[in-house]
């Protein structure tokens, strides 16, 4: 047989589907699955989205290829709204459509590294970014984030790992596997030191429209002079309009970078999904009032989780923001992997292992908590607090 690519074959398969198999071997005893495990929003699309994916799914006129870039009138609503949120300057040019955020992570790589450069990642890491990297044969170090500080990266970590030759620093904000939201001080204090260091930073901001405060912008980087020869910018429309299977996300970046992402994504797909892009174009703006009220909602959620784990002391809520929270287990020396499965076995509580997040991260679970209205999240409760592992 032919040989297959090692930097490939070598990568664990898909972790969502085999976790997703374990909750098949739930029995139902303790009452319906609890499916903390995907990153989904656990809503339907508005109307009118549904109906504008409707429309333009069945005209001729989105049925060819498309700019490569994106659609101009998405470009140009998703510009305008980036450039109100941070009250910066920001335009059609600096916005590339793709299909998905992870496709905008793999992009972004590809743009600026290498096969045998090196990207710096944060420990724990969400995983696709992780395997893309690895996949690319771009090498990837990593810097530590502290579970006693919320698991926020230390500027004085992030410096010391830094060095000369380290293409980007990869950060997620709100985190995606803890939930933890990094301050804008705090981003402002990394890009200096990626600037510094010539790297650059790239800032995946899949879940920022669900944060407390949405008149707040999440920090100033866009408003810092010279960001585009430095900054990365990567979003979802997924979660925001919950339309994940129309696959549609976003870089903001310099016309240079873009540019470079044009020749990549005519390679990868040519142009991302035509009539999403049509239906949320026209979305950004009209939905406003709607995505605010999820924003409520997602809010409530991570207040029924707080609650819960607040009367389960024995399972410790390390991190929580916007659609993650990050739990350890209570079982001394078991790896979460173990333990992962049992619950989604025998309590019907499907989540992800922490070992799918990075090194030493077997006493953590990831609970994606969006997936779950306020009375299903109450009935962790019960399922935790009873839950024990068999023979231990």
């Amino acid at each position: 047989m032919p040989h297959l690519n090692p930097l490939v074959a070598k990568l664990s398969p898909p972790p969502v589907p085999s976790v997703l198999a374990w909750a098949k071997a739930y029995d139902g005893a303790k009452g319906p699955l609890i499916d903390l495990s995907q990153a989904v929003p656990g809503y339907p699309a508005h109307p009118d989205m549904l109906k504008w994916l409707g429309e333009a799914a069945a005209s001729p006129a989105f049925t060819g290829y498309g700019a490569i870039e994106g659609e101009p009138e998405l470009r140009s609503a998703y510009a305008d709204q980036v450039a109100a949120l941070y009250g910066a300057a920001i335009s059609t040019d600096n916005i590339h459509i793709t299909s998905g955020c992870n496709q905008a992570f793999i992009c972004a790589a590809m743009a600026i590294a290498g096969a045998g450069d090196t990207v710096l990642m944060t420990n724990p890491y969400y995983f696709n970014q992780e395997t893309t990297l690895a996949m690319l044969g771009i090498n990837v170090e990593l810097a530590p984030c502290d579970a006693g500080a919320g698991f926020l990266p230390e500027v004085e970590t992030i410096a010391s790992a830094l060095r000369p030759g380290i293409r980007a620093l990869a950060l997620v904000s709100p985190n995606n596997p803890t939930g933890a939201v990094y301050p804008a001080d705090l981003l402002q204090r990394i890009y200096e030191v990626c600037r510094a260091n010539g790297t650059w930073l790239i800032l995946d901001e899949t879940y920022r429209d669900f944060l407390l405060d949405a008149a707040v912008a999440p920090h100033g980087l866009f408003q810092t002079k010279g960001w585009q020869e430095g900054l990365i910018g990567l979003y979802s429309f997924s979660k925001s309009f919950c339309i994940p299977g129309h696959r549609l996300g976003a870089i903001t970046a310099g016309p240079a970078l873009i540019e470079q992402v044009t020749k990549i994504m005519d390679n990868l797909q040519i142009c991302a999904p035509r009539s999403a892009q049509a239906a949320v174009a026209r979305a950004i703006p009209a939905l406003a009032d709607w995505r605010l009220g999820n924003r409520a909602e997602i809010t409530a959620r991570a207040d029924a989780l707080k609650d819960v784990m607040s009367r389960l002391p024995q399972w410790k809520l390390q991190a929580i923001g916007a659609y993650f929270a990050y739990v350890r287990h209570p079982f001394r020396d078991i790896d979460s992997q173990f333990v992962a499965e049992k619950l989604a076995k025998l309590a019907g509580v499907v989540c992800l292992p922490g070992d799918y997040f990075g090194e030493g991260q077997e006493s953590y679970l990831r609970f994606a908590f969006a997936n779950a209205d306020v009375p299903t999240i109450r009935k962790l409760e019960e399922r935790l607090e009873g839950f024990a592992l068999p023979g231990i």
